[in-house]
């Protein structure tokens, strides 16, 4: 438990954590990821050069900072970090190795003047009270998947029973258990945990679960990207027949019970999530509106699925858009998705709920829209990796 004296401290490094937050998080994971390479399989290393990782660590730093005395403020996030940790098996002997890296980061960068001895006792006492609470939680789920029916702890091997090609970047893998038996349910929307071994190397991702959960297999979609070293090997060494082990499926971004209409827009492979929405909501049979954004019909996955889908169930409208029509492509809405498009797509009652998932800069038009077109923030709903303001910019 803090004292009085340690929370004041902590709140007195905020305006420090808002103005070099980021380069704290950067200097830590410099620290940890040279020194303690078992680590390193737990941190996806595009994103460390991109910067999103230290951003979004900055972000959650900056936040249990500001909420010190007040930790149920805090809201989604620790949800939001426990289900991160969990799909990639983050374990209690991790949580010392980060918090001596966070503290000697502290340090280093503040400075001894203003990390004094003090504040880095401070900060040592509130990272251990971090630690109990998600320590506390994670254990939770583990133990709540291991009891499960279908479920299991750790890793578990499964077998890549198909391979389908859905465009010209995405291909699907269907991977049941190699032990024969059930599997873990799961919520729309939520991601499955991979760990593979590359060229001797363990690396660890999450990828989306782009099918309702069936008991028999679990399917993910993945997009190959540029330079990804995991996507590209997917695609192109995991063949059918081989193995790989899976964590249990987490996440927070789960589609919610509802009666209002739904509106489900993706763009690029920010569809996958969206698919296994789909396929529950319709169920429901509530007023669906599917808008999906490509570059064109070449990248664009799942329209004949999405078709066969709006054939059968009226209650469901789709909506493309493509910002790089090819010659073929006229029968498509042209360009980018604008509030004048989303107004008319969506239901003319604006009493609905909004799921939106793709790129950051789309996301952050479509946030942008949905508020212009009076669509309440607490009904939309996105999952973004960094800190939630970017988005606001």
């Amino acid at each position: 438990m803090l004292s009085a004296a340690q929370t004041a401290l902590i709140k007195a490094t905020v305006p420090l954590l808002e103005s070099g937050g980021e380069a704290l998080t950067t200097h830590f994971y410099k620290i940890m990821l040279s020194e303690y390479p078992e680590v390193r399989p737990l941190f996806n290393q595009a994103h460390q050069a991109s910067g999103a990782q230290s951003r979004a660590l900055a972000n959650a730093v900056l936040m249990y900072a500001k909420h010190i005395a007040r930790l149920e403020a805090l809201g989604p996030l620790v949800g939001q970090i426990v289900s991160k940790h969990v799909s990639l098996q983050i374990l209690p002997e991790h949580y010392p190795i980060v918090g001596g890296c966070l503290l000697r980061a502290i340090r280093e960068v503040l400075g001894a003047e203003v990390a004094t001895d003090e504040v880095i006792d401070a900060w040592a006492a509130a990272y251990q009270q971090l630690a109990g609470l998600l320590i506390g939680a994670e254990e939770q789920v583990y133990a709540d998947n291991a009891s499960a029916d279908g479920g299991w702890r750790g890793a578990r091997q499964f077998r890549v029973a198909r391979k389908v090609v859905e465009s010209e970047e995405i291909t699907s893998f269907y991977m049941v258990p190699v032990d024969g038996g059930t599997l873990l349910s799961f919520e729309p929307g939520q991601y499955i945990g991979l760990r593979l071994e590359l060229d001797g190397e363990e690396v660890r991702r999450n990828y989306s679960l782009s099918a309702a959960a069936n008991q028999r297999e679990y399917r993910i979609s993945v997009k190959r990207e540029v330079g990804g070293r995991v996507s590209n090997f997917l695609h192109d060494r995991l063949a059918e027949g081989d193995t790989l082990d899976l964590f249990p499926p987490a996440g927070a971004f789960v589609l919610r019970p509802s009666d209002k209409p739904l509106a489900l827009i993706t763009a690029g492979v920010g569809i996958t999530p969206a698919l296994a929405m789909l396929e529950q909501a319709l169920d429901s049979g509530r007023e669906i509106h599917f808008i999906h954004c490509a570059r064109h019909s070449g990248a664009h996955a799942f329209r004949d699925w999405l078709e066969t889908k709006v054939a059968a169930h009226p209650q469901l409208k789709r909506f493309y858009c493509y910002s790089e029509p090819r010659a073929e492509d006229h029968h498509v809405t042209s360009g980018i998705l604008t509030p004048q498009l989303l107004d008319q797509w969506l239901p003319a009652q604006r009493d609905l709920d909004a799921y939106f998932l793709g790129p950051k800069p789309f996301m952050t038009q479509v946030k942008r829209h949905l508020s212009g077109l009076g669509i309440p923030d607490a009904q939309c709903h996105y999952e973004f990796f960094g800190p939630a303001a970017e988005l606001e910019a």
